[in-house]
C-alpha cells in the first residue's frame, strides 16, 4: 500500500491506507493528513510542486519497514508529487496499534522519517509571485 503517487489523496486513497494497517486486534488506528496550507512563515501560499526522485517509493516503503520493526505496529503511507493546491492532501500516513498512545507516538515517528528520508521536494508558490524551494 505505500507508494509515491501523482494521483490525488482522496478519501478513498484514506480508507485504502488505514484498511492496510487495521485488523481486529487493533483498537487504535491513528492517520496523518498533510494537507496544503495557504500561509507558511506569514507569507502567503497559492500551491505547491512536489518533485520525486525515481526511487521515492522504495525509500518510502523502508522508511514505513523501518518504523513497523522498531514499533512492532502496522504502518502505511502514500505521498502525492506534482502540482498540488490549497486544501490538497500531500501526505497520508496510518498505523494502527492495541492502544492509541503508541498509535499516536508511531505515527509521528513514520511522518518525521518520511520528511527526513523520503526524496521529495517541495516548491511552494506565493502571491507576490515569488517561489521557494523548502527542505533542500
Amino acid at each position: 500500500m505505500s507508494r509515491v503517487t501523482k494521483d490525488a489523496l482522496d478519501d478513498a486513497v484514506v480508507r485504502a491506507v488505514e484498511g492496510a494497517v487495521s485488523s481486529r486486534e487493533c483498537g487504535a488506528v491513528v492517520t496523518f493528513r498533510g494537507v496544503v496550507r495557504d500561509v507558511d512563515g506569514g507569507r502567503d501560499v497559492t500551491g505547491l510542486d512536489y518533485e520525486a526522485h525515481p526511487d521515492a517509493t522504495e525509500v518510502l516503503r523502508r522508511c514505513c519497514a523501518a518504523v513497523s520493526a522498531e514499533t512492532g505496529l502496522r504502518v502505511a503511507a502514500v505521498h502525492r508529487y506534482g502540482v498540488l493546491t490549497i486544501g490538497d492532501v500531500a501526505l497520508v500516513a496510518s498505523v494502527a496499534s492495541g492502544h492509541r498512545a503508541e498509535a499516536f507516538a508511531a505515527c509521528s515517528l513514520l511522518v518525521e522519517r518520511i520528511k527526513a528520508e523520503v526524496p521529495i521536494w517541495k516548491r511552494q508558490h506565493f502571491t507576490d509571485g515569488d517561489s521557494e524551494w523548502v527542505g533542500l
